[in-house]
């Protein structure tokens, strides 16, 4: 009979429109229902069943459709990952203030020191925890790191460099959760333990011999491409690192925290994972002098 043709139709049709959409169409379920039932229905004609049939396929058609299209928009919001914290405040800060080069404006900063307060005090009052993932915690205190440090800057600020700030690294001037933090704790005993030799070129000392600052805040999500991008230009920099096949020159930074670059290999395979040119391993090698002027 025509109404059996017409019942595969709408089946193959459902099937091939998206069966999730379907199984998640209780309305359109209960219509197949329906049709079944009118089938065994002698008193219903072919011409009544085909005409129903027809009607449902193409509105089972367009939802399914609809369904599907919302299924995949669902699907792919959720698998975009979410920052755990907002560093917007921070981002729009050093937009302000921070040249595409790296300089500072710490008059500016100085002068919108209200809205700097208020990304540090946001930092307190949402501190890491077990949930975060590594990409969040260490986003959370390079950012922090920076923040503060710009922070100590602005308190003194005119300066000449920061080493003209009495012990600039151990003063615990921020309260971030319950505990007062310095600087030396951030770097020391929080940011190398997490074995991500690259922060060393996403902190900042606020100095001209130093990486410098980027003009966005860090976050989880584009972290990785965000510390090879500012390893690779600190590298490239001749100003910082002076590179080459049988030679290198290179910042202080390398020689400070030695043992932070030697966890899968040497220093040259370390530097040879971002340098543009290829180092040999028995290349010379020789520490820049390191110049603390302030970086603005």
């Amino acid at each position: 009979m025509k109404y059996l043709s017409y019942l595969v139709i709408l089946l193959l049709s459902a099937s091939c429109c998206g069966s999730k959409g379907l199984a998640q169409n209780a309305t359109y379920k209960n219509d197949i229902a329906v049709l079944l039932s009118e089938a065994e229905n002698k008193e219903a004609t072919d011409d009544t069943l085909t005409e129903t049939m027809v009607n449902t396929v193409e509105e089972l058609d367009s939802a399914i459709s609809e369904s599907d299209s919302e299924l995949e928009h669902t699907t792919s919001k959720s698998d975009q990952s979410e920052e755990i914290f907002d560093h917007s405040k921070w981002t729009t800060l050093l937009k302000k203030y921070v040249s595409d080069a790296g300089n500072v404006d710490y008059k500016g900063f100085k002068s919108d020191w209200k809205s700097l307060k208020e990304y540090i005090a946001s930092l307190g009052k949402n501190m890491p925890n077990s949930t975060w993932s590594k990409n969040d915690k260490l986003a959370y205190w390079i950012n922090a790191y920076n923040a503060l440090t710009v922070d100590l800057i602005v308190r003194n600020y005119p300066v000449k460099s920061i080493k003209d700030i009495k012990g600039p690294w151990s003063q615990r001037l921020w309260k971030l959760g319950e505990k007062l933090y310095d600087l030396n704790e951030i770097e020391h005993q929080i940011l190398r333990k997490m074995d991500e030799p690259r922060i060393h070129f996403g902190i900042v000392c606020a100095s001209y011999s130093c990486p410098k600052l980027l003009n966005e805040a860090y976050i989880s999500e584009n972290l990785d491409d965000q510390l090879t991008a500012v390893t690779r230009e600190f590298l490239a920099d001749k100003n910082r690192n002076d590179l080459s096949e049988n030679e290198i020159k290179l910042s202080k930074i390398f020689q400070w925290f030695a043992k932070d670059f030697k966890q899968n290999g040497t220093l040259i395979d370390f530097l040879n994972q971002y340098s543009e040119v290829s180092i040999s391993s028995s290349a010379k090698k020789r520490f820049l002098d390191y110049n603390w002027d302030l970086n603005e």
